[in-house]
């Protein structure tokens, strides 16, 4: 493994109880060791953490000196209540959002917008330059585009409206992300493109997560960790997982990335493991 290192990004959720928010602040600790680019925060469904990822993004401005970078959504009820959350943010010394189209609530509606590109010009017609917007890709396609292309278009249009960068869905294979990659050029798409990482930990979960955001898990990694969890065998899953994804980022590193985007789930163990097998100087303290 190499031990030169790409930028770094960690994504995390907004706790929901105390005891969350102690496991979160101990991850974010250690992770923040790592001097990451930025640290994301997600937006729930519908805008139902609105106010948690607020104070979630505050914290992590206010008690480490990493960036943090709010998740902003269409689920907004409306322009104003999302004009005075961009408001607050500039206020608070935030420079980076991502903008989501963001999930709908389970029992229908919508939001302020429709699709993300209505959302990334309202930013920018509200803010100007102010932050740096990143936006999301789909190398193995969208779960709700008609087509691949179709998708493609769709990013085209949010980087024309002014997206800075592209973080992707995660994915397993990746020849999926290196066509993403080059069909995204070959339409005008020139802005970075940063892999989303997704540690396997757990496979019922996993297989949850993906089925939801569309994301293939091939079927040789699929029968090893469903064989692994109905025996318990915790181990194998860990040690075939830390294995399985430390080998597709010292491709994608080799690749050229311009990036490392990880799903942390509010843990920190799995990304430091992964980090201390790409032979990055890792706190022996986080792994334990």
């Amino acid at each position: 493994m190499t031990e030169a290192r790409p930028q770094l990004s960690f994504e995390f959720f907004p706790p929901r109880n105390d005891a969350a928010q102690a496991s979160f602040r101990a991850a974010r600790a250690r992770l923040a060791a790592l001097a990451p680019e930025y640290m994301s925060v997600t937006f729930g469904a519908g805008g139902s953490t609105r106010g948690r990822t607020r104070d979630t993004v505050l914290e992590i401005q206010q008690t480490t000196s990493v960036p943090a970078a709010p998740h902003i959504s269409c689920m907004a009820e409306d322009e104003a209540s999302l004009l005075e959350l961009l408001n607050g943010y500039q206020a608070a010394g935030i420079q980076r959002l991502v903008a989501l189209r963001g999930d709908r609530p389970s029992g229908g509606g919508s939001g302020v917008f429709d699709y993300a590109v209505d959302l990334v010009r309202f930013i920018r017609e509200q803010t100007g330059d102010l932050f740096h917007l990143e936006v999301a890709g789909y190398p193995e396609h969208h779960p709700e585009s008609k087509s691949p292309s179709l998708d493609l278009e769709h990013l085209r249009a949010k980087v024309a409206a002014g997206a800075d960068g592209i973080i992707t869905q995660y994915f397993f294979n990746i020849d999926a992300y290196i066509r993403f990659v080059d069909e995204a050029r070959a339409i005008g798409i020139d802005v970075p493109i940063v892999p989303g990482i997704m540690p396997i930990t757990n496979f019922s979960r996993l297989a949850r997560f993906s089925r939801m955001c569309g994301a293939e898990i091939p079927l040789w990694i699929a029968k090893r960790l469903e064989v692994w969890e109905s025996d318990g065998d915790t181990e194998s899953i860990r040690a075939f997982g830390e294995d399985t994804i430390a080998t597709l980022c010292q491709k994608l590193i080799d690749a050229g990335v311009p990036g490392l985007h990880f799903y942390t789930l509010n843990r920190a163990r799995p990304t430091l493991a992964l980090c201390q097998r790409l032979g990055w100087p890792v706190d022996s303290n986080g792994i334990a």
